[in-house]
Protein backbone atom coordinates (compact mmCIF):
# COMPACT_ATOMS: atom_id res chain seq x y z
CA UNK A 1 0.00 0.00 0.00
CA UNK A 2 1.59 3.22 -0.93
CA UNK A 3 2.24 6.16 1.43
CA UNK A 4 0.65 9.27 1.12
CA UNK A 5 1.45 13.02 2.58
CA UNK A 6 -1.20 15.33 3.99
CA UNK A 7 -0.47 18.94 5.67
CA UNK A 8 -1.53 19.91 8.76
CA UNK A 9 -1.61 23.13 10.36
CA UNK A 10 -2.56 23.68 14.69
CA UNK A 11 -3.57 26.86 15.19
CA UNK A 12 -3.30 28.59 19.41
CA UNK A 13 -2.93 26.50 22.01
CA UNK A 14 -3.44 23.59 19.66
CA UNK A 15 0.55 24.11 19.42
CA UNK A 16 0.83 22.97 23.06
CA UNK A 17 0.63 19.68 22.29
CA UNK A 18 3.26 19.36 19.14
CA UNK A 19 6.79 18.97 19.38
CA UNK A 20 8.65 22.19 18.40
CA UNK A 21 9.53 21.09 14.85
CA UNK A 22 5.92 21.31 14.07
CA UNK A 23 4.97 24.15 16.21
CA UNK A 24 3.02 27.39 14.41
CA UNK A 25 3.92 25.83 10.92
CA UNK A 26 2.38 23.78 8.17
CA UNK A 27 3.92 20.43 8.59
CA UNK A 28 3.45 17.27 6.10
CA UNK A 29 1.37 13.82 7.88
CA UNK A 30 2.46 10.42 6.14
CA UNK A 31 0.12 8.12 6.32
CA UNK A 32 -1.53 4.82 4.90
CA UNK A 33 -5.25 3.92 4.13
CA UNK A 34 -8.20 6.39 4.82
CA UNK A 35 -7.65 6.96 8.48
CA UNK A 36 -10.40 9.44 10.04
CA UNK A 37 -9.23 13.08 10.74
CA UNK A 38 -9.36 12.40 13.94
CA UNK A 39 -7.39 9.29 14.43
CA UNK A 40 -4.94 11.22 12.35
CA UNK A 41 -5.33 14.92 14.99
CA UNK A 42 -5.07 12.37 18.23
CA UNK A 43 -1.84 10.49 16.50
CA UNK A 44 -0.22 13.77 15.93
CA UNK A 45 -0.18 14.22 19.74
CA UNK A 46 -3.20 16.46 20.13
CA UNK A 47 -6.79 15.35 21.95
CA UNK A 48 -9.58 15.63 20.08
CA UNK A 49 -11.82 17.47 22.77
CA UNK A 50 -9.37 20.54 22.42
CA UNK A 51 -10.99 20.43 19.00
CA UNK A 52 -13.61 22.88 17.30
CA UNK A 53 -13.28 23.59 14.25
CA UNK A 54 -11.71 21.39 11.34
CA UNK A 55 -11.11 22.47 7.93
CA UNK A 56 -10.01 20.29 5.10
CA UNK A 57 -9.09 22.11 2.01
CA UNK A 58 -11.01 25.27 3.23
CA UNK A 59 -14.31 23.21 4.00
CA UNK A 60 -15.75 22.21 7.87
CA UNK A 61 -15.27 18.73 8.15
CA UNK A 62 -16.68 16.22 10.92
CA UNK A 63 -14.28 14.37 13.33
CA UNK A 64 -15.18 10.81 10.90
CA UNK A 65 -14.17 12.63 7.18
CA UNK A 66 -11.34 10.81 6.02
CA UNK A 67 -8.05 11.62 5.36
CA UNK A 68 -7.51 12.30 1.62
CA UNK A 69 -3.84 12.36 -0.07
CA UNK A 70 -2.82 15.42 -0.57
CA UNK A 71 -5.30 16.93 1.58
CA UNK A 72 -4.72 20.42 3.77
CA UNK A 73 -6.14 20.13 7.46
CA UNK A 74 -6.48 23.06 9.33
CA UNK A 75 -7.25 22.98 13.41
CA UNK A 76 -8.61 25.71 15.86
CA UNK A 77 -9.08 24.94 19.46
CA UNK A 78 -12.42 24.91 21.60
CA UNK A 79 -14.28 28.10 21.72
CA UNK A 80 -16.39 27.88 24.59
CA UNK A 81 -17.18 31.41 25.39
CA UNK A 82 -18.20 32.31 21.73
CA UNK A 83 -21.05 30.33 19.34
CA UNK A 84 -18.82 30.03 15.39
CA UNK A 85 -22.48 29.13 14.60
CA UNK A 86 -22.66 26.81 11.18
CA UNK A 87 -18.58 26.39 10.99
CA UNK A 88 -18.87 24.18 13.86
CA UNK A 89 -19.41 20.77 13.13
CA UNK A 90 -17.73 18.94 16.27
CA UNK A 91 -20.19 19.91 18.72
CA UNK A 92 -23.51 20.56 18.98
CA UNK A 93 -23.91 23.93 21.39
CA UNK A 94 -20.61 25.59 23.26
CA UNK A 95 -21.33 24.96 26.94
CA UNK A 96 -21.71 29.06 27.62
CA UNK A 97 -22.28 28.27 31.78
CA UNK A 98 -20.39 25.06 31.96
CA UNK A 99 -20.00 22.85 35.29
CA UNK A 100 -16.94 21.10 35.72
CA UNK A 101 -15.40 17.14 36.39
CA UNK A 102 -12.00 16.93 37.68
CA UNK A 103 -10.01 13.98 37.92
CA UNK A 104 -8.17 13.24 41.59
CA UNK A 105 -4.78 15.60 40.58
CA UNK A 106 -6.55 18.85 40.26
CA UNK A 107 -8.12 18.42 43.77
CA UNK A 108 -6.93 21.69 44.83
CA UNK A 109 -8.10 23.44 41.65
CA UNK A 110 -11.87 21.86 42.34
CA UNK A 111 -11.75 23.71 45.72
CA UNK A 112 -10.69 26.70 44.45
CA UNK A 113 -13.16 26.85 41.34
CA UNK A 114 -15.78 26.11 44.26
CA UNK A 115 -14.51 29.11 46.34
CA UNK A 116 -14.77 31.09 42.94
CA UNK A 117 -18.84 29.67 43.04
CA UNK A 118 -18.42 27.00 39.98
CA UNK A 119 -20.05 23.29 39.69
CA UNK A 120 -16.63 21.63 40.00
CA UNK A 121 -17.05 17.60 40.76
CA UNK A 122 -13.98 16.08 41.47
CA UNK A 123 -13.98 12.11 42.47
CA UNK A 124 -11.64 9.95 43.99
CA UNK A 125 -11.31 6.41 42.73
CA UNK A 126 -13.13 7.18 39.63
CA UNK A 127 -11.41 5.44 36.37
CA UNK A 128 -10.86 7.59 33.14
CA UNK A 129 -13.57 5.63 31.93
CA UNK A 130 -15.81 6.54 34.35
CA UNK A 131 -15.37 10.25 34.19
CA UNK A 132 -16.04 10.46 30.57
CA UNK A 133 -19.52 8.61 31.24
CA UNK A 134 -20.21 11.20 33.73
CA UNK A 135 -18.82 13.86 32.06
CA UNK A 136 -21.15 13.25 29.15
CA UNK A 137 -24.27 12.35 31.04
CA UNK A 138 -24.05 15.82 32.77
CA UNK A 139 -22.53 17.25 30.35
CA UNK A 140 -19.59 18.58 32.19
CA UNK A 141 -16.16 19.52 30.64
CA UNK A 142 -13.23 17.54 31.83
CA UNK A 143 -10.25 19.27 33.34
CA UNK A 144 -7.45 17.51 33.75
CA UNK A 145 -3.46 17.03 33.07
CA UNK A 146 -4.06 13.59 31.67
CA UNK A 147 -3.68 13.64 27.76
CA UNK A 148 -4.80 10.16 27.28
CA UNK A 149 -8.38 10.92 29.31
CA UNK A 150 -9.17 13.54 26.95
CA UNK A 151 -8.88 10.93 23.98
CA UNK A 152 -11.21 8.92 24.98
CA UNK A 153 -14.01 8.16 22.46
CA UNK A 154 -16.51 9.22 24.85
CA UNK A 155 -15.09 12.71 25.41
CA UNK A 156 -16.64 15.53 23.93
CA UNK A 157 -15.73 18.79 26.17
CA UNK A 158 -12.74 18.79 27.80
CA UNK A 159 -9.55 20.68 28.40
CA UNK A 160 -6.00 19.91 29.28
CA UNK A 161 -4.52 22.13 32.39
CA UNK A 162 -1.42 24.27 31.36
CA UNK A 163 -0.45 25.34 34.74
CA UNK A 164 0.62 23.49 37.77
CA UNK A 165 0.34 26.09 40.55
CA UNK A 166 -3.70 25.70 41.68
CA UNK A 167 -3.86 29.74 41.74
CA UNK A 168 -2.27 29.82 38.50
CA UNK A 169 -4.60 26.97 37.50
CA UNK A 170 -7.67 28.85 38.62
CA UNK A 171 -6.85 31.90 36.53
CA UNK A 172 -6.29 29.59 33.30
CA UNK A 173 -9.93 27.67 33.72
CA UNK A 174 -11.49 31.66 34.36
CA UNK A 175 -9.80 33.57 31.49
CA UNK A 176 -9.66 30.52 29.44
CA UNK A 177 -13.52 29.82 29.29
CA UNK A 178 -14.19 33.53 29.71
CA UNK A 179 -16.31 33.10 33.23
CA UNK A 180 -14.95 36.02 35.06
CA UNK A 181 -18.39 37.48 35.23
CA UNK A 182 -20.27 34.34 36.42
CA UNK A 183 -17.33 34.48 39.59
CA UNK A 184 -19.62 34.31 42.49
CA UNK A 185 -17.68 33.88 45.43
CA UNK A 186 -18.28 31.49 48.15
CA UNK A 187 -21.64 30.39 46.96
CA UNK A 188 -20.49 25.91 47.01
CA UNK A 189 -19.70 23.85 49.59
CA UNK A 190 -16.05 23.65 49.34
CA UNK A 191 -15.68 19.89 50.86
CA UNK A 192 -18.62 18.76 48.43
CA UNK A 193 -19.59 21.32 46.08
CA UNK A 194 -22.90 21.66 47.69
CA UNK A 195 -24.88 24.85 47.10
CA UNK A 196 -25.02 26.67 50.58
CA UNK A 197 -27.89 28.02 52.01
CA UNK A 198 -28.23 30.70 54.44
CA UNK A 199 -29.64 29.59 57.91
CA UNK A 200 -30.39 31.59 61.10
CA UNK A 201 -28.11 31.42 64.13
CA UNK A 202 -30.67 29.72 65.87
CA UNK A 203 -30.99 27.07 63.83
CA UNK A 204 -27.01 26.17 64.24
CA UNK A 205 -26.02 27.66 67.62
CA UNK A 206 -26.07 23.93 68.90
CA UNK A 207 -22.79 23.26 66.25
CA UNK A 208 -21.10 26.71 67.14
CA UNK A 209 -18.57 27.66 69.94
CA UNK A 210 -18.90 30.47 72.00
CA UNK A 211 -16.60 32.71 70.33
CA UNK A 212 -18.08 32.08 66.68
CA UNK A 213 -21.87 32.74 68.64
CA UNK A 214 -20.28 35.95 69.55
CA UNK A 215 -18.42 37.43 66.94
CA UNK A 216 -20.69 36.48 63.46
CA UNK A 217 -24.26 36.71 62.65
CA UNK A 218 -24.39 35.29 58.98
CA UNK A 219 -24.57 32.05 58.55
CA UNK A 220 -24.40 28.93 55.88
CA UNK A 221 -25.32 25.47 55.70
CA UNK A 222 -24.43 22.81 52.91
CA UNK A 223 -27.70 20.20 52.40
CA UNK A 224 -25.66 17.63 51.44
CA UNK A 225 -23.02 17.17 54.11
CA UNK A 226 -24.63 19.59 56.88
CA UNK A 227 -21.35 21.67 57.53
CA UNK A 228 -21.64 25.24 58.40
CA UNK A 229 -19.87 28.09 57.73
CA UNK A 230 -19.54 31.89 58.61
CA UNK A 231 -17.36 34.84 56.89
CA UNK A 232 -14.55 34.60 59.23
CA UNK A 233 -11.18 35.51 58.40
CA UNK A 234 -10.50 32.60 56.15
CA UNK A 235 -13.29 33.82 54.06
CA UNK A 236 -12.04 36.94 53.86
CA UNK A 237 -8.16 36.29 53.27
CA UNK A 238 -9.55 33.87 50.03
CA UNK A 239 -12.07 36.69 48.50
CA UNK A 240 -9.25 39.41 48.92
CA UNK A 241 -7.26 36.67 46.88
CA UNK A 242 -9.92 36.21 44.25
CA UNK A 243 -10.45 40.06 44.05
CA UNK A 244 -6.25 40.52 42.95
CA UNK A 245 -6.79 37.67 40.40
CA UNK A 246 -9.81 39.08 39.10
CA UNK A 247 -9.83 42.92 39.66
CA UNK A 248 -12.76 43.54 37.33
CA UNK A 249 -15.23 40.35 38.05
CA UNK A 250 -15.36 40.95 41.68
CA UNK A 251 -17.58 43.84 43.11
CA UNK A 252 -15.56 45.18 45.99
CA UNK A 253 -17.12 44.99 49.67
Amino acid sequence: MPQKTAQFRFYAELNDFLPADKCQKTFNYPFWGTPSVKDAIEAIGVPHSEVDLILVNGVPVGFDSLLGKEDRIAVYPVFESMNIGTANQLRVTPLLHPRFILDVHLGKLARLLRMSGFDALCLEDYEDKEIARIAGEEQRIILTRDVGLLKLGGVSHGYFVRATYPWDQLKEVIIRFDLRDQIEAFKRCLPCNGLLEKVSKQEVKDQLNAQTMRYYQEFFRCPDCKRIFWRGSHFLRMHRLIRELFKDAVPQE
